[in-house]
């Protein structure tokens, strides 16, 4: 809001107002030329007409209105002067035809207040505010019947001009009392607040300024319009350059409705009482009608209190049930019911203390709960997970406790008998569940620990957790109790996976490449790039050290992508240098991880176009498991295929084996274990394996490439049952790429 500055119009209006109540002033005190009063609402007038039309720039609907009314007031003083001047009307009087001009203008005004839109409220507020209006209503026909009535029946004594002065006296208060209701009740819309309060004073003032007529019939050369219509007009001015300024800010003009209790009926109880003491004292004749007024007046007022006594008792219950409700958000899980992690620590902490023996915490925590949440979309997830909660509380003994701590994990305190609970909770999980119109199968991983002496219900949840996660990296479905090597394997791990992150970024890592090779002869056909860390103080590091590490700490995304871009590159290079002697495929395994990962197939497409690779050159390999389930991960490797990549199941046959797989994931190639492979010179099932696989591949048009090839008679069989391509000791180990560059096949055996 702009500071007030008074303008040049509102000093015009001032100075007009000031010079009014001057002459009028004057007046009282000896007879005064009434042309000077009239002339002087020339100027008044005209002021408020320009400024109101100002304000109402921005709102076309109210302001205009009110400059309406003005320029009516105008008018019907004009129509007074002349009524004076012509000798129709004497002193006060006003004549019909100004009347209905006074009478037309204020209602324009009272129209556009009631056009401004209001706040809602409800019934109760409703009552009490008619209660509040009908209570200032009667204290002021007490007063008005008391103080005003005697004088206006002596001076009317019948006549149509004092009806009609007695009309737009009420005219008047009823715009005071209709701007107190947009102010103090239903709101202001996108009127100024302060602005509305300035009109309902201008109200008042006509009121009151109308009301006083009949005390000046003894000065039959004053009007009270000469004092009256220069002051209205100012306060509209004030009103309106209110709300000018207020139309200049960024602040809005309508502010939230207050909430302070209204002083209002108090007040006219203490009025109407004063005045029934005052009549009662000086013997008036009217004070049995003073009287009754004052009862009326006690009575409202004792109606709104009953009733705001009853309103604030419903407050009071719907507080109490409020904060019942925000403790319960405080120590509960919203989506399950369950409590939350806070709550469960100090029922575990209070376990404790107790000193009892034979308690357990746990945690479960879903398998591939994100790729239900990514294809079936979050309400289905949500269900769920409301789904499980019923499950798991279902089996629980008397004592213990389940909490959602966050995300698709539950925290159990248990009871008893643990491994009976946790048996029967991954029974019951396992059976189909019911969530948002989808029949879903689920496992989790559950982690566990019993309490021993000195525990702490942190300690505990940190060790369950440990465990839990154990559980993950065994498989599916499965539960494990914590042990302590569990935190010497995390905390290597932890070191690992800092050191890994540092060899990410200081070229500790390397490449190595295994020939896949074209049987019999063994002839170079593609590669697969392995990986490979050599640690500046440990020396080197397996794979099968620092792998499930960077699986654990989300660290394989990062380090796969480097191993695509290396790998990538490398393939370029060597199609530049080796021509057709270069490997026709390059082979990349691609974790579970990258795989859930949205978006991995845009960044497969993006390193493609940075290093000119033809996609047909790549072959990403991916293990069963990761893309058993589906979800995310299928949808991605679809989407890389699409690319023109090839795909490859690698270590079939090891993990979720399923020949629906291969007709749902666009594989190109099946590499068979070398666990099968082993086994293939001797009678038994691997050998039946192998001989059953080749088929299936023939029949599916599938390259099958056998895996760990370590003995020409493993070549032979393999070649004798239809295997065209073999990767293996026998043929190669990893190398560097430069000794890719100089192979040659340190076997080939003769086609028979």
């Amino acid at each position: 809001m702009q500071r007030w500055r008074l303008t040049r119009t509102l000093a015009a209006s001032v100075g007009v107002a000031v010079i009014a109540w001057v002459w009028f002033l004057a007046g009282l005190t000896r007879p005064t030329p009434p042309i000077a009063g009239w002339a002087l609402l020339l100027f008044a007038v005209p002021i408020a007409i320009h400024l109101s039309w100002r304000a109402g720039a921005a709102d076309r609907t109210f302001w205009r209105y009110v400059s309406a009314g003005m320029a009516g007031l105008g008018l019907g003083s004009a129509a007074a002067a002349r009524d004076f001047y012509s000798g129709d009307q004497a002193g006060q009087h006003i004549g019909g035809l100004t009347a209905m001009l006074y009478v037309a203008s204020l209602l324009a005004i009272m129209l556009g207040l009631l056009l401004i839109p209001g706040a809602q409220r409800s019934r109760m507020e409703w009552i009490r505010f008619v209660l509040d209006v009908a209570t200032m209503v009667v204290t002021v026909l007490v007063f008005g019947w008391h103080l005003v009535l005697p004088r206006w029946e002596g001076w009317t004594e019948g006549s149509a001009a004092g009806t009609g002065a007695l009309v737009v006296v009420v005219t008047a208060a009823l715009i005071g009392m209709l701007a107190f209701v947009k102010v103090s009740f239903t709101g202001t819309g996108p009127i100024d607040r302060r602005a509305l309060h300035i009109l309902a004073l201008a109200g008042a003032a006509g009121a009151i300024g109308g009301a006083m007529a009949p005390l000046l019939a003894e000065r039959p050369h004053l009007n009270t319009s000469h004092a009256l219509l220069p002051t209205t007009s100012l306060l509209v001015c004030l009103a309106a350059d209110r709300q000018l300024r207020a139309a200049r800010t960024a602040v809005p003009a309508s502010r939230p409705l207050s909430r302070r209790p209204s002083v209002m009926p108090y007040t006219a109880v203490l009025a109407t009482g004063a005045l029934l003491l005052a009549g009662a004292a000086n013997g008036a004749d009217d004070l049995m009608a003073i009287a009754a007024g004052s009862i009326v007046v006690t009575l409202l007022v004792a109606t709104r209190q009953v009733l705001a006594l009853r309103d604030n008792a419903r407050l009071l219950d719907d507080l109490d049930a409020r904060q019942r409700e925000l403790s319960y958000r405080a120590t509960h899980d919203e989506l399950t019911g369950l409590v939350n992690r806070t709550t469960l620590t100090a029922e575990i902490a209070a376990a404790l203390d107790d000193g009892r023996t034979g308690v357990t915490v746990a945690l479960i925590d879903l398998d591939d709960f994100k790729e239900i949440n990514d294809d079936l979309g979050h309400a289905v997830g949500d269900a769920l997970l409301v789904a499980v909660a019923d499950r798991i509380t279902e089996q629980l003994a008397d004592g213990c406790v389940a909490a959602r701590p966050g995300g698709d994990e539950y925290a159990l305190l248990l009871r008893g008998d643990h491994t009976a609970i946790l048996t029967a909770i991954a029974a019951n999980l396992r059976r189909p569940l019911h969530a948002d119109g989808h029949e879903l199968v689920v496992e989790a991983s559950i982690g566990f620990v019993p309490a021993q002496p000195g525990d702490t219900a942190e300690e505990l949840l940190r060790r369950a957790d440990l465990a839990m996660y154990e559980a993950k990296s065994q498989g599916k479905g499965r539960y494990v109790t914590y042990d302590r090597r569990m935190d010497q394997r995390t905390a290597e791990q932890s070191r690992l996976a800092a050191d890994l992150r540092g060899a990410l970024d200081t070229d500790q890592l390397h490449l190595l490449y295994q020939p896949i090779v074209a049987m019999p002869g063994g002839e170079l056909f593609g590669v697969e790039a392995l990986v490979r860390w050599t640690h500046p103080e440990r020396g080197p590091v397996g794979p099968n050290v620092f792998i499930p590490a960077a699986e654990r700490t989300g660290l394989i995304v990062p380090l796969g992508a480097w191993i695509l871009e290396e790998a990538c590159r490398q393939a370029v290079r060597w199609r530049d240098e080796l021509d057709a002697a270069a490997p026709r495929t390059v082979s990349v395994n691609v974790s579970a991880r990258q795989l859930r990962e949205a978006g991995f197939a845009g960044e497969v497409a993006a390193v493609l176009r940075r290093t000119g690779l033809p996609p047909h050159v790549l072959t990403v390999e991916v293990t069963e498991t990761a893309v058993f389930d589906g979800g995310t991960a299928l949808g991605e490797l679809q989407a890389i295929a699409a690319l023109g990549v090839k795909i490859a199941l690698d270590d079939f046959g090891t993990g979720h084996s399923s020949l629906g797989l291969l007709r749902t994931c666009p594989a190109d190639i099946l590499k068979v274990d070398k666990s099968f492979v082993d086994d293939v010179t001797e009678d038994g099932q691997p050998a039946v394996i192998v001989a059953a696989l080749i088929g299936i591949c023939q029949g599916m048009g599938l390259r099958a490439v056998a895996e760990g090839v370590e003995t020409a008679e493993q070549a032979a069989e393999l070649h004798r049952l239809g295997y065209r391509y073999a990767q293996g000791y026998l043929y190669g180990r990893p190398m560097p790429a430069d000794g890719i560059a100089t192979y040659r096949p340190a076997y080939a055996a003769v086609a028979a």
